[in-house]
């Protein structure tokens, strides 16, 4: 079976990708961390040792790196690891900002590696089906969209503890709206293209954590003229509509189904088809030799660019372009 290496295990990730490659029946090489206990902990869990960087990058017999550190470090571990030529997934957001970002691909490209994140929505099977009507032009000329991805993770305190770096924005670069807004944004722009200005407006809600925004609202504009807002929170305690999209010939949403109209308004469920696989299984399944569709490492910048765009816009409350 494949063998993996991983460098950072501090995001609130981990403990499902661990346990993943452990029933996939994957070994791993070694663990390095920043926090020699958290190290410790896993490589407890997943039979191997605590490692330097330096030794997983020279372990010849490593299929692939998984990056699941804070987000400042990313960079500086993909410098050390893509010199490998070996498969990277890295946890989102790719980069510490949009620069780190632009970085880290520079990197990839020029070592060569197969390159993986997180967006695992982009398997689910109504989302699916929501592109495919998309490009079939179901909707007509698209007006607007609408998209949200909201938890209670600062209602329930998951970030008061082991996860507190992921509410410190100098650790993690991005507080609530970074953190589940992108992958909204990865959904919208891999529907509806490139968005081109942003702006939008933030709020630290609770304000349980110190300095970092809890909540955020952005508005988009589309390169295609389509107009979407984009909602993202740690406040909430459900968000029954994920997506909205609303076109001259028809409309959408989606939540636990599927919806659609046509030009008569009447909203019918749809049946989809089979979820695929995505974000950290695709991955897997990537180094276990099936054929998977992976998230392109130029996709991952593009979101991060907009993103640093929409924490500019809000800080500054204008219209920012990407």
């Amino acid at each position: 079976m494949p063998r993996l290496a991983w460098a950072g295990t501090g995001h609130i990730h981990t403990p499902a990708f661990a346990k993943q490659s452990i029933e996939k029946g994957f070994t791993s090489a070694g663990v390095w961390d920043p926090d020699s206990v958290r190290a410790a902990k896993y490589a407890s869990e997943l039979g191997c040792t605590s490692q330097s960087v330096e030794a997983l990058a020279a372990d010849s017999k490593v299929d692939g790196y998984v990056i699941c550190s804070e987000t400042v470090h990313h960079l500086d571990l993909v410098s050390q690891l893509a010199p490998t030529g070996k498969p990277l997934f890295i946890e989102k957001p790719m980069g510490f900002n949009g620069a780190q970002s632009g970085a880290i691909l520079e990197l990839l490209q020029k070592h060569g590696n197969i390159f993986q994140t997180g967006y695992m929505m982009r398997g689910d099977a109504k989302h699916l089906e929501l592109k495919k009507r998309v490009d079939e032009g179901f909707f007509g000329s698209v007006t607007r969209v609408r998209a949200s991805c909201c938890h209670s993770g600062a209602l329930g305190g998951w970030f008061d503890t082991d996860y507190r770096w992921m509410a410190d924005r100098s650790q993690a670069g991005v507080g609530a709206f970074g953190d589940l807004g992108t992958h909204v944004l990865d959904q919208l722009m891999w529907m509806f293209g490139d968005i081109v200005s942003v702006t939008a407006t933030m709020s630290n809600g609770t304000a349980r954590y110190e300095g970092c925004e809890e909540i955020g609202e952005a508005l988009l504009i589309f390169k295609s003229g389509v107009i979407g807002t984009l909602a993202a929170a740690w406040d909430d305690v459900a968000d029954p509509i994920r997506l909205q999209v609303a076109g001259t010939k028809g409309h959408a949403t989606v939540g636990v189904d599927l919806l659609l109209a046509g030009t008569d308004g009447k909203f019918e469920k749809v049946d989809v088809g089979e979820n695929v696989t995505a974000g950290f299984s695709a991955f897997l399944e990537f180094l276990e030799g099936k054929t998977v569709e992976l998230v392109k490492p130029e996709e991952a910048v593009k979101r991060d660019k907009v993103m640093d765009a929409i924490y500019r816009a809000a800080e500054s409350r204008v219209w920012v372009d990407v």
